[in-house]
Protein backbone atom coordinates (compact mmCIF):
# COMPACT_ATOMS: atom_id res chain seq x y z
CA UNK A 1 0.00 0.00 0.00
CA UNK A 2 1.26 3.70 -0.78
CA UNK A 3 1.08 5.82 1.96
CA UNK A 4 1.04 9.71 2.54
CA UNK A 5 1.59 11.06 6.08
CA UNK A 6 0.93 15.16 6.50
CA UNK A 7 2.29 16.25 9.58
CA UNK A 8 0.62 19.50 11.89
CA UNK A 9 2.41 20.85 14.97
CA UNK A 10 5.84 20.66 16.84
CA UNK A 11 8.85 18.26 16.45
CA UNK A 12 7.27 15.60 18.83
CA UNK A 13 4.75 15.54 16.12
CA UNK A 14 7.42 15.14 13.37
CA UNK A 15 9.20 12.37 15.05
CA UNK A 16 6.29 10.50 15.19
CA UNK A 17 5.45 10.74 11.93
CA UNK A 18 9.18 9.81 10.73
CA UNK A 19 8.18 6.87 13.34
CA UNK A 20 5.13 5.45 11.94
CA UNK A 21 6.61 6.27 8.13
CA UNK A 22 9.99 3.55 9.55
CA UNK A 23 6.73 1.62 10.99
CA UNK A 24 4.76 1.19 7.46
CA UNK A 25 8.28 0.61 5.54
CA UNK A 26 8.82 -2.36 7.87
CA UNK A 27 5.44 -3.95 7.06
CA UNK A 28 6.04 -3.80 3.35
CA UNK A 29 4.22 -0.52 2.50
CA UNK A 30 5.38 2.33 0.33
CA UNK A 31 5.61 5.89 1.84
CA UNK A 32 4.93 8.02 -1.09
CA UNK A 33 5.47 12.55 -1.10
CA UNK A 34 2.34 13.50 -2.81
CA UNK A 35 -1.78 12.88 -1.94
CA UNK A 36 -2.41 11.82 -5.41
CA UNK A 37 -0.54 8.80 -6.43
CA UNK A 38 -1.22 7.26 -2.29
CA UNK A 39 -3.48 4.39 -1.26
CA UNK A 40 -3.79 5.81 2.09
CA UNK A 41 -3.50 9.75 3.79
CA UNK A 42 -2.42 9.53 7.17
CA UNK A 43 -3.39 13.27 9.09
CA UNK A 44 -0.83 13.34 11.91
CA UNK A 45 -2.14 16.43 13.97
CA UNK A 46 -1.77 19.13 16.71
CA UNK A 47 -4.64 20.65 19.28
CA UNK A 48 -1.72 23.05 20.82
CA UNK A 49 -3.11 25.94 18.96
CA UNK A 50 -6.86 26.59 17.51
CA UNK A 51 -4.70 28.11 13.89
CA UNK A 52 -3.34 24.15 13.51
CA UNK A 53 -6.40 22.02 14.05
CA UNK A 54 -8.45 24.20 11.82
CA UNK A 55 -5.88 24.15 9.46
CA UNK A 56 -5.76 20.22 9.53
CA UNK A 57 -9.19 20.09 9.70
CA UNK A 58 -9.40 22.03 6.13
CA UNK A 59 -7.06 20.37 4.31
CA UNK A 60 -8.65 16.76 5.89
CA UNK A 61 -12.34 18.01 4.60
CA UNK A 62 -10.92 18.83 1.28
CA UNK A 63 -9.63 15.45 0.46
CA UNK A 64 -13.26 14.72 0.25
CA UNK A 65 -13.10 15.36 -3.48
CA UNK A 66 -9.78 12.98 -3.92
CA UNK A 67 -11.91 10.50 -2.11
CA UNK A 68 -14.45 11.14 -4.98
CA UNK A 69 -12.44 10.01 -7.67
CA UNK A 70 -10.38 7.21 -5.40
CA UNK A 71 -13.42 5.35 -3.71
CA UNK A 72 -10.99 3.40 -2.53
CA UNK A 73 -8.87 5.74 -0.87
CA UNK A 74 -8.00 5.36 3.06
CA UNK A 75 -8.20 8.71 5.33
CA UNK A 76 -7.03 8.40 9.45
CA UNK A 77 -6.50 11.44 11.60
CA UNK A 78 -4.09 10.68 14.50
CA UNK A 79 -2.50 12.53 16.75
CA UNK A 80 -3.27 15.66 19.22
CA UNK A 81 -6.22 16.25 17.50
CA UNK A 82 -7.47 12.86 17.36
CA UNK A 83 -7.34 12.20 20.92
CA UNK A 84 -9.25 15.40 21.82
CA UNK A 85 -12.09 14.92 19.11
CA UNK A 86 -12.78 11.15 18.33
CA UNK A 87 -15.74 9.90 17.77
CA UNK A 88 -16.88 13.88 16.49
CA UNK A 89 -14.31 13.70 13.83
CA UNK A 90 -15.80 10.43 12.38
CA UNK A 91 -19.39 12.65 12.71
CA UNK A 92 -18.02 16.05 11.54
CA UNK A 93 -16.35 14.37 8.48
CA UNK A 94 -17.97 11.46 6.61
CA UNK A 95 -15.38 10.65 4.45
CA UNK A 96 -13.02 10.16 7.31
CA UNK A 97 -12.32 6.16 8.24
CA UNK A 98 -10.20 6.29 10.95
CA UNK A 99 -9.31 8.33 14.25
CA UNK A 100 -6.01 7.03 15.86
CA UNK A 101 -5.18 8.88 19.24
CA UNK A 102 -1.54 9.49 20.50
CA UNK A 103 -1.47 6.76 22.89
CA UNK A 104 -2.16 4.29 19.97
CA UNK A 105 -0.07 5.63 17.31
CA UNK A 106 2.16 2.20 17.58
CA UNK A 107 -0.60 0.50 16.47
CA UNK A 108 -0.78 2.36 12.93
CA UNK A 109 0.14 -0.62 10.65
CA UNK A 110 -2.35 -3.15 12.09
CA UNK A 111 -5.60 -0.54 12.06
CA UNK A 112 -4.34 0.02 8.13
CA UNK A 113 -4.57 -3.50 7.36
CA UNK A 114 -8.14 -3.38 9.68
CA UNK A 115 -9.26 -0.59 7.87
CA UNK A 116 -8.70 -2.07 4.67
CA UNK A 117 -9.36 -5.26 5.11
CA UNK A 118 -12.55 -4.65 7.30
CA UNK A 119 -13.65 -0.95 5.66
CA UNK A 120 -15.38 -0.24 8.92
CA UNK A 121 -15.01 3.05 10.25
CA UNK A 122 -13.43 3.26 14.16
CA UNK A 123 -11.75 5.65 16.74
CA UNK A 124 -9.08 4.25 18.92
CA UNK A 125 -8.18 6.54 21.47
CA UNK A 126 -7.20 4.51 24.71
CA UNK A 127 -3.64 5.05 25.92
CA UNK A 128 -1.20 2.41 25.85
CA UNK A 129 2.29 2.70 27.63
CA UNK A 130 3.88 0.46 24.42
CA UNK A 131 3.42 3.85 22.54
CA UNK A 132 6.81 4.68 24.36
CA UNK A 133 8.79 2.13 23.02
CA UNK A 134 7.11 1.52 19.89
CA UNK A 135 7.74 4.34 18.11
CA UNK A 136 11.86 4.14 18.15
CA UNK A 137 11.94 3.32 14.25
CA UNK A 138 13.36 5.89 11.79
CA UNK A 139 12.07 6.86 8.65
CA UNK A 140 14.52 9.63 7.16
CA UNK A 141 17.76 8.84 8.53
CA UNK A 142 21.20 10.90 7.50
CA UNK A 143 23.56 12.91 9.88
CA UNK A 144 20.34 14.32 12.12
CA UNK A 145 18.15 12.23 14.03
CA UNK A 146 15.54 12.86 16.82
CA UNK A 147 14.88 10.50 19.51
CA UNK A 148 11.77 10.68 22.10
CA UNK A 149 12.70 10.34 25.42
CA UNK A 150 9.55 11.19 27.20
CA UNK A 151 6.19 11.58 26.50
CA UNK A 152 3.03 13.30 28.04
CA UNK A 153 3.27 15.89 30.41
CA UNK A 154 2.19 16.41 34.13
CA UNK A 155 2.60 20.46 34.82
CA UNK A 156 -1.15 21.06 33.65
CA UNK A 157 -0.29 25.12 32.85
CA UNK A 158 -3.72 26.70 32.80
CA UNK A 159 -3.70 27.86 28.64
CA UNK A 160 -2.28 24.05 27.86
CA UNK A 161 -3.97 20.71 26.92
CA UNK A 162 -1.14 18.40 26.36
CA UNK A 163 -1.36 16.44 29.63
CA UNK A 164 -4.87 15.65 28.34
CA UNK A 165 -4.64 14.93 24.50
CA UNK A 166 -0.94 13.60 24.96
CA UNK A 167 -1.27 11.81 28.45
CA UNK A 168 0.72 11.42 31.84
CA UNK A 169 4.15 11.94 31.93
CA UNK A 170 6.23 8.74 31.13
CA UNK A 171 9.86 8.32 30.26
CA UNK A 172 11.75 5.23 28.30
CA UNK A 173 14.46 3.14 30.19
CA UNK A 174 17.94 5.01 29.81
CA UNK A 175 19.20 1.47 28.14
CA UNK A 176 16.34 1.87 25.61
CA UNK A 177 17.71 5.45 25.14
CA UNK A 178 21.27 4.21 24.65
CA UNK A 179 20.52 1.51 22.08
CA UNK A 180 18.91 3.74 19.99
CA UNK A 181 21.46 6.44 19.70
CA UNK A 182 24.32 3.90 18.92
CA UNK A 183 22.47 2.06 16.50
CA UNK A 184 21.45 5.88 15.11
CA UNK A 185 25.42 6.72 14.94
CA UNK A 186 26.41 3.18 13.51
CA UNK A 187 24.06 4.44 10.32
CA UNK A 188 25.81 7.57 10.19
CA UNK A 189 23.33 10.10 12.56
CA UNK A 190 26.30 12.92 13.83
CA UNK A 191 23.59 14.97 16.20
CA UNK A 192 20.74 14.08 18.52
CA UNK A 193 17.86 15.70 19.38
CA UNK A 194 16.62 14.33 22.68
CA UNK A 195 12.39 15.49 22.90
CA UNK A 196 10.07 15.49 25.20
CA UNK A 197 7.09 17.93 26.79
CA UNK A 198 9.87 18.04 29.65
CA UNK A 199 13.03 16.97 28.67
CA UNK A 200 14.55 17.52 32.16
CA UNK A 201 12.21 15.29 34.00
CA UNK A 202 13.12 12.47 32.35
CA UNK A 203 13.66 9.43 34.74
CA UNK A 204 11.78 11.34 37.29
CA UNK A 205 8.37 9.07 37.12
CA UNK A 206 6.14 12.07 36.81
CA UNK A 207 7.30 13.61 39.96
CA UNK A 208 6.85 17.49 39.44
CA UNK A 209 8.99 18.90 42.43
CA UNK A 210 12.38 19.93 41.43
CA UNK A 211 14.68 17.40 42.37
CA UNK A 212 17.59 17.43 44.95
CA UNK A 213 20.53 19.14 44.11
CA UNK A 214 22.61 15.79 43.15
CA UNK A 215 20.22 13.62 41.70
CA UNK A 216 19.04 13.90 37.62
CA UNK A 217 18.19 10.90 35.86
CA UNK A 218 18.41 13.27 32.44
CA UNK A 219 22.04 14.52 33.51
CA UNK A 220 23.03 10.99 33.89
CA UNK A 221 21.70 10.33 30.47
CA UNK A 222 23.14 13.05 28.67
CA UNK A 223 26.46 11.41 30.35
CA UNK A 224 25.97 8.23 28.83
CA UNK A 225 24.91 9.42 25.52
CA UNK A 226 28.75 12.15 25.47
CA UNK A 227 30.12 8.16 26.10
CA UNK A 228 29.50 7.39 21.95
CA UNK A 229 32.04 7.55 19.92
CA UNK A 230 31.26 9.38 16.04
CA UNK A 231 28.30 11.35 17.88
CA UNK A 232 29.37 14.99 17.25
CA UNK A 233 26.17 17.06 19.44
CA UNK A 234 23.75 16.24 21.81
CA UNK A 235 20.86 18.92 21.68
CA UNK A 236 17.26 18.53 23.71
CA UNK A 237 13.84 20.44 24.12
CA UNK A 238 11.76 21.67 26.18
CA UNK A 239 13.13 21.64 29.23
CA UNK A 240 11.14 23.21 32.37
CA UNK A 241 13.32 25.60 34.41
CA UNK A 242 13.03 24.33 37.77
CA UNK A 243 14.47 21.12 36.84
CA UNK A 244 18.02 22.46 36.42
CA UNK A 245 19.62 21.95 39.63
CA UNK A 246 23.56 21.64 40.69
CA UNK A 247 23.75 18.18 39.17
CA UNK A 248 22.25 19.24 35.65
CA UNK A 249 23.86 22.26 35.63
CA UNK A 250 27.58 20.65 35.96
CA UNK A 251 26.99 18.21 33.59
CA UNK A 252 26.09 20.59 30.48
CA UNK A 253 29.10 22.63 31.82
CA UNK A 254 31.48 19.63 31.60
CA UNK A 255 29.85 17.63 28.53
CA UNK A 256 31.87 18.19 25.24
CA UNK A 257 28.83 17.12 22.84
CA UNK A 258 25.82 18.63 24.57
CA UNK A 259 25.67 22.08 22.69
CA UNK A 260 25.08 25.38 24.25
CA UNK A 261 21.92 26.43 23.50
CA UNK A 262 18.73 25.96 25.46
CA UNK A 263 14.97 26.70 24.83
CA UNK A 264 13.85 27.81 28.42
CA UNK A 265 10.43 28.72 28.19
CA UNK A 266 9.65 31.69 29.89
CA UNK A 267 6.00 32.10 29.19
CA UNK A 268 5.63 35.59 31.36
CA UNK A 269 7.66 37.85 33.06
CA UNK A 270 4.76 38.68 35.68
CA UNK A 271 4.86 36.72 38.99
CA UNK A 272 0.86 37.57 38.73
CA UNK A 273 0.51 36.24 35.69
CA UNK A 274 2.63 33.08 35.93
CA UNK A 275 0.40 31.94 38.84
CA UNK A 276 -2.63 32.38 36.94
CA UNK A 277 -0.81 30.19 34.34
CA UNK A 278 0.14 27.40 36.87
CA UNK A 279 3.77 28.34 36.33
CA UNK A 280 5.70 26.87 39.24
CA UNK A 281 8.54 29.73 39.11
CA UNK A 282 8.83 33.12 39.97
CA UNK A 283 10.33 35.93 37.42
CA UNK A 284 13.14 35.97 40.57
CA UNK A 285 13.48 32.07 40.38
CA UNK A 286 13.41 31.95 36.55
CA UNK A 287 16.70 35.02 36.01
CA UNK A 288 18.20 33.20 39.13
CA UNK A 289 18.49 30.16 36.89
CA UNK A 290 19.65 31.63 33.66
CA UNK A 291 22.08 33.60 35.79
CA UNK A 292 23.26 29.65 36.72
CA UNK A 293 23.41 29.15 33.95
CA UNK A 294 25.63 31.92 31.81
CA UNK A 295 28.00 31.62 34.98
CA UNK A 296 28.74 28.04 34.13
CA UNK A 297 28.62 28.20 30.15
CA UNK A 298 29.59 31.84 29.22
CA UNK A 299 28.98 31.34 25.93
CA UNK A 300 25.73 29.86 26.21
CA UNK A 301 22.73 31.18 24.16
CA UNK A 302 18.61 30.86 24.90
CA UNK A 303 15.40 30.78 23.08
CA UNK A 304 12.14 30.76 24.63
CA UNK A 305 8.55 30.55 24.67
CA UNK A 306 6.12 33.41 25.75
CA UNK A 307 2.14 34.21 25.52
CA UNK A 308 1.30 37.81 25.03
CA UNK A 309 -2.38 38.71 25.56
CA UNK A 310 -3.44 35.85 28.65
CA UNK A 311 -6.22 36.80 30.30
CA UNK A 312 -6.53 39.67 32.25
CA UNK A 313 -2.66 40.71 30.99
CA UNK A 314 -2.24 44.03 31.82
CA UNK A 315 -0.21 46.58 30.56
CA UNK A 316 2.45 46.43 33.87
CA UNK A 317 2.33 42.65 33.11
CA UNK A 318 3.50 42.75 29.77
CA UNK A 319 6.05 45.63 30.38
CA UNK A 320 7.56 43.06 32.53
CA UNK A 321 7.78 40.21 30.40
CA UNK A 322 9.72 42.37 27.98
CA UNK A 323 12.35 43.46 30.52
CA UNK A 324 12.72 39.94 31.32
CA UNK A 325 13.33 39.35 27.86
CA UNK A 326 15.81 41.78 27.29
CA UNK A 327 17.59 40.90 30.60
CA UNK A 328 17.99 37.63 29.26
CA UNK A 329 19.07 38.12 25.97
CA UNK A 330 17.00 35.65 24.06
CA UNK A 331 18.72 34.82 20.82
CA UNK A 332 15.42 33.65 19.43
CA UNK A 333 11.88 33.56 20.64
CA UNK A 334 8.75 32.15 19.67
CA UNK A 335 5.96 34.70 20.53
CA UNK A 336 2.42 33.45 20.65
CA UNK A 337 -0.87 35.34 20.92
CA UNK A 338 -3.50 33.64 23.18
CA UNK A 339 -5.93 31.68 22.34
CA UNK A 340 -8.34 29.50 24.52
CA UNK A 341 -7.89 25.72 23.77
CA UNK A 342 -11.35 24.05 24.91
CA UNK A 343 -10.19 21.86 28.01
CA UNK A 344 -7.80 23.92 29.29
CA UNK A 345 -8.47 25.64 32.90
CA UNK A 346 -7.72 28.97 31.23
CA UNK A 347 -10.70 28.38 28.56
CA UNK A 348 -13.89 29.22 31.50
CA UNK A 349 -11.95 32.66 31.95
CA UNK A 350 -12.28 35.76 29.72
CA UNK A 351 -10.39 36.43 26.65
CA UNK A 352 -10.03 39.86 27.44
CA UNK A 353 -7.12 41.40 26.24
CA UNK A 354 -8.58 42.69 22.76
CA UNK A 355 -6.79 41.14 19.41
CA UNK A 356 -5.01 44.79 18.53
CA UNK A 357 -3.79 44.55 21.84
CA UNK A 358 -2.27 41.18 21.89
CA UNK A 359 -1.34 42.10 17.99
CA UNK A 360 0.96 45.04 19.03
CA UNK A 361 2.83 43.63 22.15
CA UNK A 362 3.74 40.71 19.56
CA UNK A 363 4.96 42.92 17.27
CA UNK A 364 7.04 44.95 20.84
CA UNK A 365 8.49 41.85 21.04
CA UNK A 366 9.45 40.68 17.92
CA UNK A 367 11.17 44.07 17.25
CA UNK A 368 13.13 43.29 20.22
CA UNK A 369 14.00 40.41 19.44
CA UNK A 370 14.99 41.17 16.01
CA UNK A 371 17.62 44.18 17.48
CA UNK A 372 18.95 41.99 19.86
CA UNK A 373 20.02 39.08 17.05
CA UNK A 374 20.94 42.37 14.61
CA UNK A 375 23.47 42.97 18.02
CA UNK A 376 24.57 39.42 18.54
CA UNK A 377 25.34 39.03 15.24
CA UNK A 378 27.21 41.89 14.56
CA UNK A 379 29.74 41.11 17.44
CA UNK A 380 30.58 37.85 15.83
CA UNK A 381 32.05 39.36 12.57
CA UNK A 382 36.30 38.20 12.52
CA UNK A 383 35.43 35.57 15.06
CA UNK A 384 35.93 31.43 14.00
CA UNK A 385 33.53 29.69 14.70
CA UNK A 386 32.49 25.77 14.81
CA UNK A 387 29.70 24.53 12.83
CA UNK A 388 28.24 21.16 11.76
CA UNK A 389 27.75 21.27 8.41
CA UNK A 390 23.92 20.65 7.41
CA UNK A 391 24.18 20.80 3.62
CA UNK A 392 23.42 23.07 0.30
CA UNK A 393 21.93 26.43 1.85
CA UNK A 394 18.23 26.44 0.74
CA UNK A 395 18.33 29.77 -0.71
CA UNK A 396 21.47 30.05 -2.65
CA UNK A 397 22.93 26.89 -4.09
CA UNK A 398 26.60 28.30 -4.44
CA UNK A 399 27.10 28.68 -0.78
CA UNK A 400 26.27 25.45 2.30
CA UNK A 401 25.37 25.90 5.89
CA UNK A 402 25.99 25.23 9.29
CA UNK A 403 25.14 25.84 12.52
CA UNK A 404 27.04 26.77 15.66
CA UNK A 405 26.99 24.96 19.25
CA UNK A 406 24.94 27.83 19.78
CA UNK A 407 22.33 27.43 17.28
CA UNK A 408 23.07 30.12 15.27
CA UNK A 409 23.32 29.72 11.54
CA UNK A 410 26.26 30.37 9.19
CA UNK A 411 26.53 30.35 5.19
CA UNK A 412 30.03 30.08 3.64
CA UNK A 413 31.30 28.98 -0.04
CA UNK A 414 31.93 24.80 0.13
CA UNK A 415 35.57 23.56 -0.38
CA UNK A 416 35.88 20.11 -2.25
CA UNK A 417 36.25 18.38 1.03
CA UNK A 418 32.76 19.55 2.54
CA UNK A 419 30.42 16.77 3.37
CA UNK A 420 27.11 16.77 5.41
CA UNK A 421 27.50 15.92 9.31
CA UNK A 422 31.16 17.00 9.79
CA UNK A 423 32.57 19.65 11.80
CA UNK A 424 34.12 23.01 10.52
CA UNK A 425 35.68 26.18 11.47
CA UNK A 426 34.55 29.04 9.96
CA UNK A 427 35.77 32.51 9.89
CA UNK A 428 32.86 35.08 10.43
CA UNK A 429 33.25 37.93 7.29
CA UNK A 430 29.78 39.60 6.82
CA UNK A 431 26.86 39.81 9.09
CA UNK A 432 23.31 41.39 8.06
CA UNK A 433 20.54 42.27 10.85
CA UNK A 434 19.50 37.98 10.25
CA UNK A 435 22.23 36.22 9.19
CA UNK A 436 26.54 35.52 9.12
CA UNK A 437 28.57 34.87 6.66
CA UNK A 438 32.20 33.50 6.47
CA UNK A 439 34.91 31.15 4.94
CA UNK A 440 36.19 27.84 5.52
CA UNK A 441 39.15 28.33 7.61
Amino acid sequence: MKVYIKTYGCQMNERDSDAMASQLKAQGHEIVFSEEEADALIFNTCSVRDAAERKAKGKIGYMKKLKAVKPGLIIGVAGCMAQRLGDKLLEELPHLDFVLGTGQLHTLPEKLEKISAERERFSETTPSPDVLTGMSGHFSGGWHAEIAITRGCNRFCSYCIVPYVRGREISRSLEDVINEAKTLVANGTKEILLLGQNVAAYGLNGDTRPPAAGYSPFAELLDELDKIDGLLRIRYTSPYVTYFNDRLIETLARSKKVCHNIHLPLQSGSDRVLREMNRQYTRESYLAKVAELKAAIPDITFSTDVIVGFPGETDEDFAMTREVMNQVDYAQSFVFKYSPRPGAKSAEREDSVPEEVKEERNQILLGDLAARVEKRLAAMKNQTVEVLVEGVSPRNPERWSGRTGTNIMVHFEPDEKIEQGTLRNVEIVQTNPVSLFGKLV
